[in-house]
Formats: C-alpha cells, structure tokens, sequence
C-alpha cells in the first residue's frame, strides 16, 4: 500500500505526517510518497522525510500512483487522482458538500477527520481537539500582543495596574486551553458555555463561570454544540453583554457544524467595550461570532480590535503538524492490516462514521440530505 503525501498551499503552514510517523507507518509495511517541500512549513526536511523512510515524489506521481492520498485541505483534491483512491484530512463536507458530489462522481472514497465520532475511544484520532487546543493558546498569546495594557496586576512605584478580565465563549478544547493560558498570563476569566457540565471543568482552571438557565440538552450531540431556540439566545445575549462592558479581551469559539457561527457579539455590545479592547474569533471561517468579523482580517471599530482567526494552529506548524500526523496515525491503524494493505472496516463506528464518500454515493447522511 502507498500513501502519498501532499504539500498544503499557504497559508497553510502544516504537514499531514511528520517524519516521527512516517518511520511507524513503514513499520507497518506502508509505502510513504511525499512530495518534496511538503514539510518546509512545519521545518521538517525533505531529508529527515527520507531518512525516515519515505520516498521523495511530485505532485502527479502522488495523485496517479498513491492508494492513499493525505492533504489537509480540499483545495489540493484535483481531477488527476485515481478513481481508486482513498482521499483523507479536513474537507468540512458540511460546508463543501458540493465537492463532495464530485468526489462521489469520480468514485473516490473520503475521510473527513473533522466528522469523526467524539467518543473516548476516538479522542487519540480527533483531529478537532487537538488542532483547538493550540487555537485556544495562541489566541491569548495573540490577544496579549493585541491589548495596548498588561494582563497580569503590577504594583509599582508609580501606581498599581489592575489585571485584564477576559472573557471566553465557548469552554471546549479551545476555550478550556485559552482560560489556562489566560490564567497563567495573570488574567482575571469568566466562561460562557451553554453546557453546565463544563462549570466544574472550568472552576478547576481558576475562572468563573457565568451560567444561562434553559440551554438545549447537547448530551447526544457526539460532543459538538447544537442550536439553541431564540428564548435562550436572547437571554444568553443579555447575559453577555451585561458582563463584556467589564471585559477587556474576549475569545469567541462559538461553532455548529454544517451552520453559520451564532453571533453572540453584537453591534451595541462592542461600542460599549473599553477603547483598546480586543477580540479574537475563532470560528471566523464558519462567519464569526459577531457582527464584524471578518475571516483572515483584522478590523477595529471605534477602538476594538476584532480579530478573525480560525487557522491558529497553522501559526504553530511543527507542534500542530505532529499532533495531526498522530491523529492520522492512530486512524490508519483502523484500516491497514498486518500485511499492510488497506481494509475498510464500516463494522467499526469511527470508520464509518468519519467516511464521507464510498462507492459512487455519499454515505454520511448529514451530507447526503444537504448535497
């Protein structure tokens, strides 16, 4: 069997294997094709590729020639690949389903990793978490480099700076990572999440947690945030903003899968933030969180600065690379056997659950209804 690996067009910064796991992939008798620069984003050479076992091809020996295809992104997918082949990454066929008919046409079989069951048995496979847990640290790190005042309290001679309150919607892998992060910066958190379960978790982390009474049961929603009715919007939003007038720094990763980001920053509740006070948006590529998130941009309304960031991770490509290649690891082990050959098992929940394609037909049925 042959994987083939495919460099990400930047902005894309990270790699789908990294040397680490090339070397235990060709333990299990895999082939490795990489193509050459795939790992300069992440500072991993074609060299230490090869040292590792890997074999140095281009793009189109890969598309042609590869069993397996590896690309992060959907925007590297071409016409080229054989019918045969098994595509896998971060194709977000909720938004992409259009794509995903054509992937169906062709005869491709697709893995989307972000679709993956979040069961404890897949965690050591959720792309998801920990792609957010580095989202979540480098937001405050952003956030900091942002804000024009301290975060942890000085006392000095010349007067007393009290420290930065921050606030977190959202207290998933993200969100629980930036109140860490936050806390250890000397910050003062307070958490919004519409899952009361999450109020220990985040007391542990040192932050308070502001809870809305009559949020949506979430408990069958395999980890992911669901809708909530229009009552508890409004009410959640009230209470948003009675608390962002006090807040200095907030960090939105607010996100639905297959829906548009809720906004739960409104026009009225940013021009009553303090002037120098920033936001950082997470779920920007999915629409933002407020209202004037812009994807990929930076925008500053009468002195706040909103910051619409979804692709965090790939601003830490080494630790971020790893951390993915070892998710794809883990899920290969699901579908390459003792001889190394693949075996699709759809009998195992999270193989079949994470395929999006098979057969000529769209067999994830969120898909399949929108496509």
């Amino acid at each position: 069997m042959i994987i083939g690996v495919l460099k990400e067009q930047l902005p894309e910064t990270r790699v789908s294997l990294v040397p680490e796991v090339v070397m235990a992939l060709t333990t299990m008798k895999v082939s490795i094709w990489l193509e050459s620069g795939a790992g300069e984003g992440a500072f991993f050479s074609d060299k230490s590729y090869v040292d590792a076992g890997a074999h140095i091809k281009s793009a189109a020996e890969i598309t042609s020639g590869a069993d397996l295809i590896l690309a992060i992104n959907p925007s590297l997918i071409e016409a080229s690949i054989k019918p045969s082949a098994v595509l896998m990454g971060v194709y977000q066929p909720l938004f992409n389903h259009a794509l995903m008919r054509q992937l169906a046409a062709a005869q491709q079989t697709v893995f989307s990793l972000d679709t993956i069951p979040r069961t404890t048995r897949a965690q050591s496979m959720d792309v998801l978490s920990s792609q957010a847990n580095i989202a979540g640290y480098k937001a405050v790190l952003l956030a900091a480099m942002q804000y024009s005042r301290y975060f942890p309290m000085f006392m000095t001679a010349a007067g007393s700076i009290p420290p930065a309150k921050v606030m977190i919607l959202g207290a998933g892998v993200a969100g629980l990572q930036a109140i860490a992060t936050a806390r250890r910066l000397g910050a003062v958190v307070e958490v919004f999440d519409t899952r009361p379960a999450v109020k220990e978790e985040v007391g542990s982390l040192g932050a308070k947690f502001i809870e809305v009474e009559g949020a949506a049961d979430a408990s069958k929603a395999g980890g992911y945030a669901v809708q909530q009715s229009e009552e508890f919007q409004a009410k959640q939003k009230a209470k948003i903003h009675e608390h962002i007038r006090k807040s200095d720094i907030v960090i939105t990763t607010a996100q639905i899968p297959g829906m548009r980001a809720p906004i739960l920053i409104t026009k009225e509740m940013i021009e009553d933030m303090r002037s120098g006070s920033v936001i950082i948006d997470l779920a920007s590529a999915t629409g933002g969180n407020t209202d004037y998130t812009k994807d990929k941009e930076t925008v500053l309304h009468q002195g706040i600065t909103i910051i619409g960031n979804s692709a965090l991770a790939a601003s830490m490509p080494s630790d971020a690379s790893k951390l993915y290649a070892k998710n794809v690891l883990n899920f290969l082990k699901l579908i390459i056997d003792s001889e190394g050959n693949m075996k699709l098992n759809f009998e195992d929940d999270l193989v079949k659950g994470t395929c999006i394609v098979h057969n000529g037909n769209i067999v994830n049925e969120r898909v399949a209804a929108l496509a």
